[in-house]
């Protein structure tokens, strides 16, 4: 098994989780613009899971969500009953159609605007802020005083907001002005999977 994954990216998240699971796998650091890469996956993103299949696997949260399903001993997924998977499903399509856009002004302000001067793309990048504390206040509502994204305890859930909450230190509000994420922080932290997964998919 292959995780395809650039540094900085979501695709952190299911490092974080395989090692949870307890996995072998061959993380693979590549240039998701390569013509090589596009390749394995023509939308030129990442994460991407070769299984050794036909085509890999893509999209951050159905590759999570296929680490939770396989790896059930874990309890990395939803918990067994139709609440439990509604909540858990509403969660990662939070994170993955809210959360996840929210940035992407920041990072590539020229795909939303047409004036390619800088004043325009700071202002895209400025406006882009707001946004994102919207994002981040309801991220920190989910965790609430538990301490996790879902039911006070550990699933994908957690690693995936965790890499992208994240990049909110490009910004003047950072994760560390919202308690809740503050206190997940402290928790992936102290954790040596997720701090293993951060060191080597930025060595």
């Amino acid at each position: 098994m292959r995780l395809f994954f650039a540094p900085g990216t979501c695709a952190v998240a299911p490092w974080i989780a395989l090692r949870w699971a307890g996995a072998r796998f061959e993380p693979v650091k590549v240039d998701y613009a390569s013509a090589e890469f596009k390749r394995i996956n023509p939308l030129a993103q990442v994460p991407a899971l070769d299984l050794g299949g036909p085509r890999a696997m893509t999209q951050a949260d159905a590759i999570l969500g296929y680490i939770a399903e396989t790896y059930p001993d874990a309890r990395l997924g939803p918990d067994d009953d139709p609440m439990g998977r509604f909540e858990f499903a509403e969660t990662m399509a939070f994170l993955t159609g809210d959360f996840h856009p929210a940035f992407w002004p920041l990072f590539g302000p020229q795909r939303f605007t047409a004036d390619p001067s800088q004043e325009a793309l700071d202002q895209v990048r400025k406006a882009a802020e707001g946004r994102i504390d919207r994002v981040m206040q309801h991220l920190d509502n989910l965790i609430g005083a538990e301490g996790h994204v879902y039911r006070n305890r550990r699933t994908v859930a957690d690693a995936y907001a965790f890499v992208m909450a994240r990049w909110s230190a490009k910004v003047a509000k950072t994760w560390k002005d919202y308690p809740n994420i503050a206190r997940l922080f402290d928790w992936m932290n102290r954790d040596a999977d997720v701090q293993e997964a951060l060191r080597l998919s930025t060595a």
